[in-house]
């Protein structure tokens, strides 16, 4: 069986790869053409990519453990997303599109922040780039803690190399191939995950007697715990207003992911924006609701005397291993697989990205050329994921834990400012610089006092930010002249296209 389902792993390797090289031949080689693919992402690619990098390991692992020990409680954090990614679609792609395009062409966030602004200082540029560093490292090292353990429950193998099987592979195609690179195996990526989320719920609902089975296993389950009457299948149980608000508020970090808005600033044309949105949020309700079901299954499976996972983020592993052929589980494994490199690469990539353009270009060789900037970015790549590597070392790292934390700490730096900058003109650069300083560091501040178990720090970081820039703007010089008009252009050509 293992012989087998290294069959399909290593077709899925050697796809990946292949990608890479492929994007290798034809990416110029450019900054731009390196970090984002010479903004020609056609919808399909734009609305895939964009979600395989968004969802990480936990859509295969986190999330259906989390629902796997709570019950249906734990997909608030599925609806928040949804909807956050929805409204990202309407009031920040399009804009940003546009407005990084006339903002001398920014290819990165930070670059796009001082652009914006004027800000001649530099500090937007340095300070978003840090931010970017920081966290992204941290978030690079929950996919590799989620490679870990697939290879140990899916693989049989050391979790530490587990850890390189998943990040080698990855270094590969982003050394080479870039934003191209990222984007195409994440489209691959997206199609595999998805798959794999229709396949696995639907097969182990077969196997215990279809929704009958399944309502009479779960009900089972809730008695041996004490649990009241469908509690596992209830939104509302077991949770409190202040629970789901903690959890449904993961869909504010969207409007401030540097791995997922670059998508919007590397489509084609903006006129391109609705059907990539469609395309976008259909997969995510589709995969989110396949995850969720994954993990409710679960329960029921195991209240029938089925298995149990010895970790609950690997009960699709377990499903996979346990009812598919050796071949369809090696599909059913590099869906995971998927999952955990599509969001590595992309934030490999987007950190590279900040090191080579905002840091080495920005501010210690202005000057820099095009080939020396993307083979900092190369060196930048291998750098990161040696760094997150090395903080992936602990194997009792929760993945749904350290993504949550990465996840706050952007949507709280960039999420108001990157909504403030594209929609009120009044933002100033001193009200820039508060808001991205004030939403990292109360949300630092927040997990550090431990205070993450009453509200998700994202709630305070995001509302503390878009307070300070809103004050500070206020208080502050109004935006020159140039900064106004730039606005506006960009404003008129967002709803023209």
């Amino acid at each position: 069986m293992q012989t087998m389902a290294w069959v399909s792993l290593s077709a899925y390797f050697a796809l990946m790869i292949g990608i890479g090289i492929y994007a290798w031949r034809k990416s110029n080689a450019t900054a731009e053409g390196y970090m984002l693919g010479g903004r020609d992402l056609g919808p399909g690619v734009t609305a895939l990519s964009a979600g395989a990098s968004d969802m990480s390991g936990w859509l295969l692992m986190g999330l259906p453990g989390a629902v796997f020990l709570s019950g249906l409680s734990g997909a608030w954090i599925g609806i928040g997303l949804t909807i956050g990614a929805y409204i990202n679609y309407l009031i920040v792609a399009p804009r940003l599109r546009t407005f990084t395009e006339l903002a001398n062409d920014a290819i990165t966030i930070p670059d796009f922040l001082e652009e914006r602004f004027a800000d001649a200082s530099r500090a937007l540029r340095v300070i978003a780039a840090l931010v970017i560093i920081v966290f992204f490292t941290l978030y690079c090292s929950a996919g590799m803690v989620a490679g870990g353990k697939f290879a140990v429950a899916a693989l049989g193998m050391d979790y530490l190399a587990g850890v390189a099987l998943a990040a080698g592979v990855v270094v590969i195609y982003v050394l080479f191939g870039g934003f191209l690179a990222v984007s195409l195996t994440d489209f691959v990526q997206g199609c595999i995950m998805f798959a794999g989320l229709i396949m696995v719920p639907v097969v182990v609902l077969m196997q215990i007697g279809g929704i009958d089975g399944a309502s009479a296993a779960l009900a089972a389950a809730e008695a041996s715990q004490q649990l009241g009457p469908g509690t596992l299948t209830s939104l509302f149980a077991g949770t409190t207003v202040l629970g789901i608000i903690s959890t449904a508020a993961w869909g504010l970090g969207y409007f401030g992911q540097p791995h997922i808005i670059v998508r919007f600033m590397a489509i084609r044309r903006v006129a391109d924006m609705p059907i990539a949105r469609r395309i976008n949020i259909g997969w995510m309700v589709i995969s989110l609701a396949g995850a969720i079901a994954t993990g409710l299954l679960g329960a029921a499976w195991v209240a029938q005397g089925g298995e149990a996972p010895t970790d609950p983020e690997t009960i699709f592993i377990l499903f996979a291993r346990t009812l598919f052929h050796p071949l369809v589980t090696g599909f059913l494994l590099a869906a995971i697989l998927a999952a955990i490199m599509s969001t590595i690469s992309a934030q490999l990539l987007v950190t590279a990205s900040s090191l080579a353009e905002d840091i080495w270009r920005g501010v210690i060789q202005r000057d820099a050329s095009e080939q020396s900037v993307v083979a900092i970015g190369r060196a930048a790549v291998l750098i990161v994921a040696a760094v997150s590597g090395l903080l992936a070392l602990n194997p009792d790292s929760s993945i749904l834990s350290l993504v949550s934390n990465a996840w706050a700490g952007f949507g709280a730096a960039f999420g108001p400012l990157i909504i403030a900058s594209l929609w009120w003109r009044g933002t100033t650069r001193w009200g820039a610089l508060a808001g991205m300083v004030t939403g990292a560091a109360v949300v630092i501040g927040w997990i550090a006092l431990g205070w993450s178990e009453a509200m998700y720090e994202i709630v305070p970081g995001f509302i503390a930010s878009g307070v300070a820039i809103w004050l500070v703007s206020k208080l502050s010089t109004a935006p020159p002249a140039d900064r106004i008009a730039l606005f506006d252009q960009a404003a008129r050509a967002a709803l023209a296209k």
